[in-house]
């Protein structure tokens, strides 16, 4: 049997799942390849991977050839540090003017269109470029969203007297009163069909691993302390906040983003959640 190919996202919201499949023997069997939500994104859709972690949305857009991984997702309730909007004014003003989005996401995007339509009346203009937490808004941008870890260096490194920030996570939970899943583990319905032992090695190996990952956090957490920006208690905070359980509820949350993003023509059709049949 061919390895099966998993994408993996390498942002520190699945450190947990990180340090299981690159430490732990996790990945043993499996052909793993990394990057950012976006290329990820893209590899699923394209054949280049069977399986991945992808932004929620993405599932939306292409529903019909994909299934949900059951029990996993990327999620949180309330402030997620790590998708910020950084701008020059308040988001009460910011109205017509030009908004720069992280060419890293895409979940994050129609989020942020969602709750400035919603919530502030707000149609700016949308451009997409490559952004970082030294230089986070361009001059000639009013404002810009930023995802992952570079997000939350901006969180953990403010600047309050030049800038004004928002959490997208509270931002869903004031407009919505309800959890935000960001992210969940997609895979192709042939493969699944095709390749059910494949499927279950996947599902297993993310699932036990995940947990496994938490249980030795603070292990997973000095892993890449010395490669990142933050102390270790940033980072153990930062995991108390995401949480990666995807219950009826949270699948629930997931179609009211959904109405939102087909209300507003940021998918074409309501889609439908399936997910894939392995033994938990």
């Amino acid at each position: 049997m061919e390895k099966p190919r998993l994408g993996h996202i390498h942002f520190l919201n699945v450190l947990p799942i990180t340090y299981s499949l690159t430490q732990c023997g996790y990945g043993e069997g499996i052909d793993i390849k990394g990057g950012v939500p976006s290329v990820m994104n893209n590899d699923l859709i394209n054949n280049r991977l069977d399986a991945s972690e992808v932004s929620s949305i993405v599932y939306a857009r292409n529903f019909d050839k994909l299934l949900i991984l059951p029990d996993l997702c990327v999620r949180a309730d309330g402030p997620v540090r790590s998708i910020i909007l950084v701008s020059k004014k308040p988001i009460t003003e910011i109205n017509q003017d030009r908004i720069v989005l992280t060419a890293q996401s895409a979940t994050s995007h129609v989020l942020l269109k969602i709750i400035l339509n919603k919530s502030y009346d707000a149609t700016p203009e949308y451009c997409v470029r490559h952004l970082t937490p030294d230089n986070p808004v361009p001059d000639d941008c009013t404002a810009a969203l930023l995802i992952g870890d570079d997000a939350l260096n901006v969180y953990h490194h403010k600047n309050k007297d030049k800038f004004y920030y928002y959490d997208m996570g509270m931002e869903w939970k004031k407009l919505t009163g309800r959890c935000m899943v960001y992210a969940v583990w997609a895979v192709h319905k042939d493969f699944a069909q095709n390749n059910p032992e494949a499927l279950q090695l996947l599902h297993e190996r993310l699932y036990k691993g995940l947990r496994h990952g938490y249980a030795h956090k603070a292990d997973a957490i000095n892993s890449i302390l010395d490669s990142k920006p933050f102390t270790f208690q940033q980072l153990d905070e930062y995991l108390e906040v995401i949480k990666w359980n995807l219950t009826e509820e949270y699948l629930d949350n997931l179609m009211i983003f959904y109405k939102y993003a087909y209300e507003m023509g940021l998918i074409p059709r309501m889609p439908k959640l399936k997910l894939a049949e392995v033994e938990l």
